[in-house]
């Protein structure tokens, strides 16, 4: 009796075989509207996803830099002006 190796089709195999077949469509079509020379990589995706968050950080830090220096030349308060905020007078703790 000779043994059947084919393996029925399933979801799985077939679903892959799609997903493989998808991604050599996309990878086709890109290097002829791009040409092969310009086809982006996975590492440089990363490098450009690497520079953009450094300039992120970059920008907050100089965002926390700009507020703290416009906090630390703010003049301190007077006691007249945090005494008018509570609505009482000096003149009654003198």
């Amino acid at each position: 009796m000779a043994t059947d190796s084919h393996q029925p089709m399933n979801f799985a195999l077939v679903s892959r075989v799609l997903v493989s077949v998808a991604a050599e469509v996309a990878t086709g079509v890109q290097r002829a509207v791009v040409g092969p020379a310009n086809v982006r990589t996975a590492r440089e995706n990363a490098w450009d996803a690497i520079q953009a968050d450094r300039a992120r950080a970059a920008a907050r830090a100089e965002t926390a830099r700009a507020v703290a220096a416009m906090l630390a030349d703010r003049p301190a308060p007077s006691h007249r002006l945090r005494a008018a905020k509570r609505g009482t007078s000096l003149a009654g703790t003198r």
